[in-house]
């Protein structure tokens, strides 16, 4: 069943846990984030991006992650991430999304505020749910400066003005592959978890130890996104087996070895994120 980011996050922030949000850019993505949310039992996210246009069109992959979202037996969001083109975003909501994300974080406060706001007021013709960004990404080495992070005070400043539902901060973390080991702020997402009131959003999760995810939903993080680890599990699982393999190799075992290797990958981030040992919600 399709729900929209606002119920989902609800649910964990009564339970003060985390919901996985999966980035997928092909059917056995769908599947195995899916298949892991339906054997746990927990509610899930379903993410697309701008940048996954490069594998598939939002055209051809949105309308597969409806139909399969609201077959699903779990809560399910359907979200478009790190979006910043309100046509993109409005073909979104069109084809059935329950939430975007407007991303004006390298935008001028002012300006980020006016299309967050504009993003809100488009998503509400829908019933659906805006996230939105402030702070900058650090380096994959694991730096950052300092006015990189998000600011309590800017980031409470900013939920007034816009209206949003959830929130992605800047707190230590990287997008893509760490080369370094991720030096998180934790007393930072404590404060702005008190200040904003509404959920906070946790980019570049892939990477992250267990033990500071913990520490991250403890302090008020209850949407971890996770896609570069679970794309390299199912690539590297290929390759091994490819390897192993004497004779042909056919493009339908591929598929099912990667389904598989990443719906275990996902089922152990969804355990993490949910503080579970696989009962039912």
């Amino acid at each position: 069943m399709i729900v929209t980011l606002k119920t989902i996050l609800g649910i964990a922030d009564a339970k003060k846990t985390a919901v996985g949000a999966f980035n997928v850019t092909e059917l056995e993505g769908i599947q195995a984030v899916l298949g892991a949310a339906e054997k746990l039992g927990q509610p899930v996210i379903l993410q697309f991006a701008p940048v996954h246009e490069e594998y598939i069109k939002l055209e051809t992959m949105g309308p597969i992650m409806v139909m399969m979202a609201e077959n699903a037996t779990v809560p399910v969001c359907v979200h478009l991430d790190h979006c910043g083109d309100f046509d993109m975003i409005n073909r979104a909501l069109e084809m059935g999304f329950s939430s975007v994300m407007y991303d004006g974080s390298m935008l001028p406060f002012e300006e980020n505020v006016a299309n967050t706001r504009a993003a809100v007021e488009i998503a509400s013709k829908y019933g659906a749910s805006v996230e939105a960004e402030i702070g900058a990404m650090n380096s994959e080495d694991g730096s950052a400066a300092d006015d990189c992070y998000t600011e309590p005070d800017e980031a409470e400043k900013f939920v007034g003005l816009t209206g949003i539902d959830a929130l992605a901060c800047s707190f230590g973390t990287v997008h893509g592959l760490y080369k370094a080991e991720p030096k998180l702020d934790f007393p930072r997402i404590k404060e702005i978890y008190d200040k904003i009131g509404i959920p906070i959003v946790m980019h570049g999760g892939s990477g992250v130890s267990d033990e500071d995810f913990k520490k991250c939903i403890a302090n008020g993080v209850r949407k971890i996104n996770y896609y570069t680890y679970r794309a390299k599990v199912g690539g590297e699982y290929v390759k091994k087996k490819c390897m192993e393999i004497e004779g042909p190799v056919f493009f339908h075992d591929i598929t099912c070895w990667a389904r598989e290797v990443m719906m275990e990958d996902i089922e152990h981030a969804m355990k993490v994120f949910s503080g579970i040992s696989g009962e039912k919600i």
